[in-house]
């Protein structure tokens, strides 16, 4: 027989397991591109739904050979939803259920927000783009607020700023969406090559042939301090301060146990 200590210990012991898989949510990940390699540090406790989101992506190598396909200098650069399938045209990455919208922090220079809709605050899947300047007073107060939900490391902006400097074309876009790459960048490519049909490849092309995971740290971004939107919508302003879904589990952890020397004690 399993004396009632063993029972606590390997009930703990479960617990603290299933605890440990739930918070497995990368705070550090690494962007892996033609044009160099960056990292990004996510804001996993501040803003779970969007980091759990955009992870479920970068697990399933949907952002593989992803582009990105609009660039608006001094504004944004945006991705996260198109493929190159090795030839062309450009596909269209499956989109996940929508995710709810978590407008905390501010849209300023160096950050990483999701994508959305135009008419609805609750609308982003599976793009998101960079901040390539302080944006707040724009993006913070429109549609709900957009959600920041992590920070370009190190040197990576300038790798980023490298990217929103390439020059623009319009190469059309997919059906229902005739102008989505109006303004997609497109590297040793010219006004020639348009007027000459030239061919887009991948090598004009600014690709993201990856992102993984670097840091499965849940605390890493502890030390940050990003500052909070200009403008958040009370209807959104939830789980705005504290540690996300880890506190919540850390909570049932406590209930379990002390269920269980109830019992024990019988």
């Amino acid at each position: 027989m399993i004396n009632h200590s063993k029972k606590i210990v390997l009930v703990l012991s479960f617990l603290l397991g299933y605890c440990a898989i739930q918070n497995a949510q990368a705070t550090i990940v690494q962007f892996q591109t033609v044009m160099g390699d960056f990292q990004v540090n996510l804001y996993d406790k501040t803003t779970p739904k969007t980091v759990e989101n955009f992870l479920a992506y970068v697990s399933s190598n949907a952002y593989k050979n992803s582009v990105i396909h609009r660039s608006m200098p001094g504004f944004i650069i945006q991705g996260g939803g198109f493929q190159w399938p090795d030839k062309s045209p450009l596909v269209q990455i499956p989109q996940n259920p929508v995710v709810i919208n978590e407008p905390i922090y501010a849209n300023k220079h160096g950050t990483i927000a999701m994508a959305k809709l135009g008419s609805s605050a609750n609308s982003a899947t599976n793009q998101w783009f960079f901040n390539l300047a302080d944006n707040r007073s724009n993006l913070d107060v429109q549609n709900g607020g957009f959600t920041v939900f992590g920070e370009v490391m190190g040197n990576g902006m300038g790798i980023i700023d490298s990217m929103a400097a390439v020059a623009i074309f319009n190469a059309g876009g997919v059906e229902g969406s005739p102008t989505v790459f109006s303004n997609i960048p497109l590297r040793n490519y010219t006004a020639a090559d348009v007027t000459n049909g030239t061919p887009i490849t991948d090598a004009q092309l600014i690709m993201i042939t990856n992102i993984v995971v670097l840091d499965a740290n849940v605390d890493s971004a502890a030390s940050l301090t990003p500052e909070k939107a200009t403008s958040v919508p009370k209807e959104s302003s939830g789980g705005g301060g504290g540690g996300g879904g880890s506190i919540d589990l850390l909570g049932l952890l406590i209930l379990f146990s002390v269920a269980i020397l109830r019992v024990c004690k019988r």
